[in-house]
């Protein structure tokens, strides 16, 4: 998926670290009623060194990405060039979308391979993935949700997309079910019908992009959305939250209340799309940059 460049302004309702430097005013968080900073996108630092917070012997973590469904690891090109051309290592994994415990458990078995501290994120159901990858790998350092679901224990990714999800209508006008070998009685593949990803998951991309990314998208196992979550790592783990407040897939409301819970450091992005990280790479890459940040 490649990154759609644009500028918009960023509410920071819980203050970046580093990032923060630029901020232009202060404002009152609808999430926590605490003050805040409102930022622009960080254009001067991302044309130069985008993590300016770094110094002599300060760890440098690598970055994880995982992506969500109807997605795949190329969702994630803006903030692996950027990242990269930070002089970071970064790694965009390919989820498998079969089920949240086995997923969980193939990110979780990557994660154990790299050394040094590890800032992990996730995009829509790859934020259920690392929640639960995460557990039990104490490099793991930092989780970044960009529109995403946080589950608490028991918790499944379907039941955290909120009231008014384009994906709360009738499942027939949504989906295109099919078959795939050694699945269960009853479990099926889901790809997202073309006027449900073009109007609802991709809203803020041209129609053109919007639908080659349609024709392209990997489908999701039911499971996926229908498990239970089996951990919570944002309980330990410090976390930040990037939300959309145009994404109609996990609606703002409900990530405001899983942020809330998690005490995740939150930035709102006015307008975009479930695929703000596609149409605006810049402005999740400067979120990724506070997680960064704070890892030491």
């Amino acid at each position: 998926m490649s990154p759609v460049r644009t500028r918009r302004r960023l509410k920071v309702v819980v203050p970046v670290t580093a990032l923060a430097v630029i901020a232009a005013s202060v404002v009152t968080s609808p999430v926590t009623g605490t003050r805040a900073a409102t930022t622009t996108r960080a254009a001067a630092a991302l044309a130069g060194d985008p993590l300016p917070c770094r110094s002599p012997g300060r760890a440098k973590p690598t970055v994880v990405l995982v992506h969500g469904a109807w997605a795949d690891a190329s969702s994630w090109n803006g903030e692996v060039s950027s990242l990269q051309q930070a002089g970071y290592v970064v790694r965009a994994l390919a989820n498998p979308l079969r089920g949240l415990t086995t997923d969980a458990a193939s990110v979780a078995d990557f994660l154990r391979t790299v050394s040094g501290p590890i800032v992990l994120v996730g995009h829509s159901y790859g934020g259920s993935v690392i929640t639960n990858a995460a557990a039990g790998v104490p490099n793991v350092k930092a989780l970044v949700y960009v529109d995403a679901a946080a589950p608490d224990i028991g918790e499944t990714t379907g039941g955290l997309s909120g009231r008014d999800s384009a994906l709360s209508k009738d499942p027939a006008s949504l989906y295109d079910r099919v078959s795939y070998p050694g699945a269960s009685r009853g479990v099926k593949d889901l790809y997202l019908k073309q006027d449900t990803f073009v109007r609802s998951f991709a809203s803020d991309l041209p129609r053109d992009t919007a639908v080659r990314l349609w024709a392209s998208q990997r489908p999701a196992s039911t499971i996926a959305f229908s498990t239970p979550s089996k951990a919570a790592a944002w309980k330990t783990i410090p976390s930040w939250y990037f939300i959309s407040t145009g994404d109609r897939i996990i609606t703002p409301s409900s990530e405001r209340f899983m942020a809330r819970r998690a005490r995740s450091k939150v930035t709102e992005f006015p307008g975009g799309s479930h695929l703000t990280l596609v149409s605006n790479p810049d402005a999740v890459t400067e979120v990724i940059g506070s997680a960064i940040c704070s890892v030491r």
